[in-house]
């Protein structure tokens, strides 16, 4: 390959090495690596009765033709139009919120509507300012880091800490600290966090809108594993929107993420930038995850399935793989932060004297992919201990997968310490 010396500013930036890449290339190579224990990436659990449903589903709809319709037919730059009506009245007749179509926007997987909502609000601005995007609580997730067109578009603040029983801890958003003046552009988190399974309360995501609102800028809410679906939680959550959030939605953590659709509810003038934008770099977002999902509601199923087959499925398996972690590991300087949702633990082995990426290379000589949790404390000017004290473990793998991958960490972490 030529030099890079001949690329954009642009070719540049975006040719760099990345946590994000990193992640996906060792969740690829793992596939295919006989004996990989996967505990990395971020690949959702194949659920045995999802499975057979998806492929009923998919069975009908190639029976009754949809199938081929969706793959054969191009759909508008805003996504297919029965689904994100279907969705626009759920969402009005379940929660009362005050939304039409004209308030729904899709793109192929939420990761790719990040990096358009990023750079549709921060960066370099029509006035030469620079401004950015305001992280309330970091460790934040890992794919946000890199994707904006400009440098530096984050600022991240360090959580408080909170102590819990049974070795574990919860973070919570330290207000005294954040500051917000002319440079921020938008608030952002994801609720349940990625990566430490966090769940902001109903009583910050509130202080957070009013925040948000009194700066007139956006609140981004990240629920790609949140509730109403695919409703990834373990303690109660609202769901929450109005019109100056920006609520950005996945069909990934139903068990679909090879279908690349994700979903933005905002108003009316943020998804129409939206919609050009899918226009100019896309043409129009995928359409067979908005047919198989419109399916989904029309049956009833979307958040049948999300309350009584995937967060029971989750919650199982997160309670399991905490239990073998403190089997496994005795040390008192080991805590796990209190699994609220999503698909992670996020480990803290306080005084540790190696760094996680260090621990993360010993780890994946043995096979075991982990992520490091240095990757997740993006938008910090000074270094923090503990951000190379942490580390995210996904828990989906099955039980003897599990068992094995945690005896090598604890391995592992025995020898470090020692």
């Amino acid at each position: 390959m030529s030099s890079s010396k001949n690329y954009s500013a642009f070719g540049e930036k975006f040719n760099r090495n990345s946590g994000i890449t990193q992640l996906m290339g060792d969740l690829n190579d793992g596939l295919r690596t006989p004996g990989a224990i996967m505990l990395g990436g971020g690949n959702p659990a194949s659920i045995p009765e999802m499975m057979d449903y998806f492929s009923e589903l998919t069975s009908q709809m190639v029976a009754n033709g949809e199938l081929i319709s969706a793959m054969a037919n191009y759909d508008g730059p805003q996504g297919k139009d029965t689904f994100v009506k279907s969705l626009a009245n759920l969402l009005q007749q379940t929660y009362s919120w005050d939304i039409s179509e004209k308030n729904i926007s899709l793109s192929n997987g939420s990761q790719s509507a990040f990096f358009y909502l990023f750079n549709l609000l921060a960066g370099k601005q029509p006035d030469n300012s620079h401004k950015k995007i305001l992280l309330p609580l970091a460790p934040e997730y890992i794919g946000y880091c890199d994707s904006g067109i400009d440098d530096d578009i984050f600022i991240s603040y360090k959580p408080e800490i909170e102590l819990l029983d049974n070795r574990q801890f919860k973070y919570h958003v330290d207000f005294s600290k954040i500051k917000i003046d002319e440079s921020i552009a938008a608030i952002c988190i994801s609720r349940p966090t990625n990566p430490t399974g966090n769940l902001l309360t109903d009583e910050e995501i509130t202080k957070l809108d009013e925040l948000a609102r009194d700066n007139n800028i956006p609140l981004i809410i990240d629920n790609a594993y949140g509730t109403p679906f695919p409703n990834i939680v373990f303690e109660d959550a609202t769901p929450f929107w109005n019109d100056n959030t920006i609520l950005c939605m996945s069909l990934s953590k139903l068990g679909l993420p090879g279908l690349r659709c994700g979903i933005v509810i905002a108003n009316e003038e943020t998804i129409q930038a939206l919609t050009n934008i899918n226009g100019i770099i896309g043409l129009a977002p995928g359409s067979i995850g908005p047919a198989v999902a419109q399916h989904m509601i029309e049956s009833n199923d979307l958040l049948r399935v999300s309350d009584n087959v995937i967060k029971p499925f989750y919650h199982s398996k997160s309670q399991h793989a905490v239990a073998l972690l403190q089997d496994a590991i005795d040390d008192p300087r080991f805590r796990i932060h209190k699994p609220e949702g999503a698909m992670f633990l996020w480990l803290w082995f306080k005084d540790l004297p190696i760094t996680t990426m260090e621990l993360y290379q010993r780890l994946k000589a043995r096979g075991v992919l982990i992520v490091p949790g240095e990757y997740f404390f993006f938008g910090q000017d000074e270094e923090w201990e503990h951000a190379h004290q942490c580390l995210r473990m996904n828990y989906v793998q099955s039980d003897n997968d599990m068992k094995r991958g945690i005896e090598v960490i604890a391995e592992e972490v025995k020898k470090a310490y020692a």
